[in-house]
């Protein structure tokens, strides 16, 4: 390994850490990202727990991934809306590491700028992922078994979900310059990409448009992938993990290529 890339290696390690340390010591954030999504799912999976029937799909492998209840389906959604909250979190720090003068100090650094968003990106990841993975918890209480299996790719699958979401915000943070502002603009963005996650309500029951938006939702495979987990069955959403991996790294490369046109400006 060479000396700048183990020195930016060093200070991307240095930075995550700084990162998981400063979400860690803001609990209104964690109670607002995981007990929001948690009322709206009990709310909701009561509300609705006479009025939902399992979505009708062809072929006994996708059968196997059908929920039984509106409870059971909704959880995933649940846990993909938390890693939305707590990821739109992560990326705001950047904003305040921003007008802290943090930012401008960690640029002028010797440290490499892939270091310093991709610690913002790994930190926000993995804390997003701690916070989702409680609610994985409730799966066995709605009739939901994914056995050990299950919940490791399950926990994958939000890992994935959290990167990109955060990746998009980071991208997005380099253009924006208010905390009000950013949740504003991500708010417009991810909400509803996560109605047409599948999160409420199958694709296939959905009128035709509605059908094809859904489709092209990337955040509509994590979802899918996250679904097929808590079943027990992550194997029967293939296409569902490639296309939840290459969101992640797109959205990932994003925020470095902004990261490298923008840290000049708006510092």
């Amino acid at each position: 390994m060479t000396p700048a890339r183990a020195s930016g290696r060093s200070a991307c390690q240095t930075l995550t850490a700084r990162e998981l340390r400063r979400l860690a010591r803001q609990p209104s954030r964690i109670i607002a990202a995981v007990g929001t999504p948690a009322l709206l799912w009990i709310f909701l999976a009561s509300g609705f727990a006479e009025s939902f029937a399992p979505p009708a799909r062809n072929g006994v492998a996708a059968s196997a991934v059908a929920p039984t209840s509106y409870a059971a389906y909704l959880l995933p959604g649940v846990v993909t809306l938390i890693a939305l909250f707590s990821s739109i979190f992560a990326a705001m720090s950047l904003i305040e590491d921003r007008h802290e003068g943090f930012l401008r100090t960690a640029l002028v650094s010797p440290a490499p700028t892939w270091s310093i968003i991709g610690a913002k990106a790994v930190g926000g990841a993995i804390f997003a992922t701690l916070q989702s993975v409680l609610a994985l918890a409730a799966a066995p209480l709605v009739g939901l078994q994914p056995g050990l299996m299950g919940f490791a790719s399950a926990a994958v699958a939000i890992g994935l979900i959290s990167f990109a979401v955060t990746g998009l915000g980071l991208a997005a943070a380099w253009w924006v310059n208010s905390s009000a502002g950013f949740h504003g603009v991500m708010n417009l963005v991810l909400m509803p990409m996560w109605l047409l996650s599948g999160a409420f309500f199958p694709a296939e029951g959905a009128s035709g448009w509605l059908a094809v938006m859904m489709l092209a939702n990337p955040l509509r495979w994590g979802t899918e992938a996250l679904r097929a987990s808590l079943a027990g069955a992550p194997g029967e959403a293939t296409l569902a993990w490639v296309i939840l991996t290459g969101f992640a790294g797109a959205m990932g490369a994003i925020a470095l290529l902004t990261a490298g046109r923008r840290s000049t400006r708006h510092l």
